[in-house]
């Protein structure tokens, strides 16, 4: 396949050429004043060429605006590209293509798919993207909109599938728990796959994430018992730690001598009343009434 890099298109200033076709057209109007009087035919020779002078001229102007740009074709072969904004005058037998230029966005819709793990998952993202090169989006692709539409969603299918929707470790990646890597990684892909269409993506985030519905309900309850197993476990590893300081600082200090059944005694109370889902009620031990 023939590559084709972009290059600025021979141009002349509008305004300067408007100037050259009122002379044409000024020359004309007394080749004609000049033929009604004298009626000579042989200024037909003059008239007809400046006539068709005329009309080429007239089909050469161009007016490009602010982040846009026209690619010149002539006759099959690319001449160039007009980016620079303003009222120009190019070859009048070039067919010209407008590119814009300004950033889109590319609003994917909710695809399902299999995460890491093989569990459905719907999936869906913003990417924001421009033309970099407009000779390669008009010449290596058939319509570049289209392909980016097409390589977008194939890149999302593909990342979706490299991820897991969500782990237990935090510092492993996943769909959910690391979105700035999850971007960083989607937004790689995509400028792999457009490059060749002189695409440069700017941006690229998932929108969307969410279980598929099939599973939706089990997943949240899977997730509720992992939530719970960490936040007991948290809870316990505190209260070793409380129970720990709490004989360490009446040992040191003397305040209590206690063996080891009554120290099993006051751990055993201290755990029940930290780790208990509900308030601990105090029960105050006031001695016997027989000795």
């Amino acid at each position: 396949m023939e590559k084709i890099a972009e290059k600025s298109a021979n141009k002349l200033n509008g305004f300067l050429m408007v100037l050259v076709l009122l002379a044409l057209i000024i020359v004309e109007y007394f080749l004609v004043k000049e033929m009604a009087m004298t009626n000579d035919p042989s200024l037909l020779w003059f008239f007809i060429p400046i006539l068709l002078l005329i009309i080429l001229i007239s089909s050469g102007f161009v007016v490009v605006q602010p982040n846009d740009s026209r690619v010149l074709i002539l006759f099959g072969k690319y001449t160039g590209t007009v980016r620079t904004s303003g009222f120009w005058f190019v070859n009048p037998f070039t067919v010209r293509k407008k590119v814009s230029l300004r950033i889109r966005n590319f609003n994917s819709q909710k695809i399902k798919v299999n995460d890491l793990h093989g569990n459905p998952i719907e999936i869906g993202a913003v990417v924001v993207w421009r033309v970099v090169d407009t000779a390669k989006a008009i010449f290596d692709v058939e319509n570049y909109e289209q392909f980016v539409d097409v390589q977008s969603e194939t890149a999302i299918r593909q990342l979706a599938s490299e991820y897991p929707y969500d782990v237990d470790q935090e510092d492993k990646p996943s769909l959910r728990g690391t979105p700035q890597e999850i971007a960083e990684g989607l937004k790689n892909m995509l400028q792999l796959r457009l490059e060749v269409a002189g695409v440069e993506i700017i941006e690229a985030r998932i929108s969307h994430l969410a279980y598929a519905p099939e599973i939706a309900q089990a997943m949240l309850r899977r997730q509720q018992a992992q939530a719970i197993i960490a936040a007991r476990t948290k809870i316990v590893e505190g209260a070793v730690g409380m129970v720990e300081m709490a004989l360490k600082a009446l040992s040191e200090q003397n305040i209590v001598r206690l063996d080891e059944d009554k120290k099993a005694t006051m751990v055993n109370n201290l755990m029940v009343a930290l780790v208990s889902e509900t308030e601990a009620q105090p029960v105050i031990n006031t001695g016997t009434l027989y000795q």
